[in-house]
């Protein structure tokens, strides 16, 4: 899947050479470049003290599942940026939404060790739609716990991709609003 190379970037950020200077510098760039500026909820010099402190420790390396479950939850609930929210304007209808990209990124920094599996592609009977089951799944020190979702696409609709990327991509952003991920998106006009 296209995300899949996106998700291996994340996990560098837990893996900290010995050195403060090449490895640490490259890892603080690769953040600064994946998640726009205000929507870190740490500093670069924060990151720092934190690799500081791993390096301190024992030397072992991390597998990446660093915090509990209601720690990464606690950060996806946070309201997502205007900045980063989109409109999509739809057979009359103005529609707000995180691009799959950036949901993708935002869960690289909270929890890098996530995995999304795309359950099942179904085509209607009439062949005029298909839907897209997607499941996220997050790791926490305590439990992994998983939230699926669908999205449905016209095969008519050519605006931008193919039918079954476009019900991929609304499928998996549902999914991550189910952890909270952009949920104020769903209900901020009532």
């Amino acid at each position: 899947m296209a995300f899949s190379s996106m998700k291996s970037l994340g996990k560098p950020v837990l893996s900290f050479g010995s050195s403060s200077s090449g490895p640490m510098k490259s890892v603080l760039l690769l953040l600064q470049a994946q998640i726009p500026y205000n929507y870190r909820s740490f500093s670069s010099s924060s990151i720092s003290n934190q690799v500081a402190e791993t390096e301190d420790d024992v030397g072992a390396v991390s597998s990446g599942i660093s915090r509990p479950i209601s720690e990464i939850l606690k950060e996806l609930n946070k309201k997502v940026p205007d900045s980063l929210v989109k409109v999509r304007h739809e057979d009359g209808f103005s529609m707000k939404y995180v691009p799959w990209h950036l949901v993708n990124r935002i869960l690289n920094l909270h929890a890098p060790e996530w995995s999304g599996e795309v359950r099942s592609i179904t085509y209607s009977v009439d062949g005029k739609s298909v839907s897209v089951v997607y499941r996220v799944t997050l790791y926490g020190t305590d439990a992994e716990i998983f939230r699926e979702s669908t999205g449905t696409a016209s095969v008519d609709d050519t605006s931008y991709g193919d039918p079954v990327q476009k019900a991929e991509s609304m499928a998996f952003r549902r999914a991550c609003a189910r952890f909270g991920l952009g949920l104020h998106l769903y209900h901020e006009d009532m």
